[in-house]
């Protein structure tokens, strides 16, 4: 059994976020923007950890009661160990302690993984959002679990 850790991320984070980010997404975040997201008011993320190492990270912006996933990621290697389901689990108990209601995000159509994922976790598809992601181009599905 891995033993995962979920913690608040913060500035010392950054390195460890942009090489998930370079290794999960293929338009991946630069430093600015990771930087950013720790001066943005209504930014959360957090950081999952094996061995003192951040093998994941997630983050929403609330607003209203609203909780707006902007990511979530796992590296590679550390897939299928139920790391991403701790990590949005943690999300989900942060956004209540903040007291968002719903929980909401934009997928890749194509991303049958993360579409599994969050149906588990009660999301359910509302919407499309048209050629939302470039490189590749590809429709955004959105989603909502308006009970959190």
């Amino acid at each position: 059994m891995l033993n995962v850790i979920i913690e608040n991320a913060t500035r010392l984070d950054t390195e460890d976020i942009m090489e998930i980010s370079r290794q999960c997404f293929s338009y991946p975040w630069t430093r600015k923007s990771i930087e950013n997201e720790f001066d943005n008011n209504p930014a959360f993320y957090l950081v999952a950890k094996v061995n003192g190492k951040a093998v994941g990270f997630g983050g929403f912006w609330l607003i209203f009661d609203e909780a707006h996933i902007t990511n979530i990621a796992v590296l590679p290697e550390y897939r299928k160990l139920g790391i991403g389901s701790i990590l949005l689990k943690a999300m989900f108990d942060k956004a209540k302690s903040k007291d968002a209601t719903s929980m909401t995000l934009e997928v890749r159509r194509s991303n049958s993984k993360a579409l599994g994922l969050y149906s588990k976790f009660n999301f359910v598809k509302e919407g499309v959002r048209p050629n939302y992601y470039n490189e590749p181009k590809e429709d955004a599905i959105i989603m909502w679990n308006r009970s959190i």
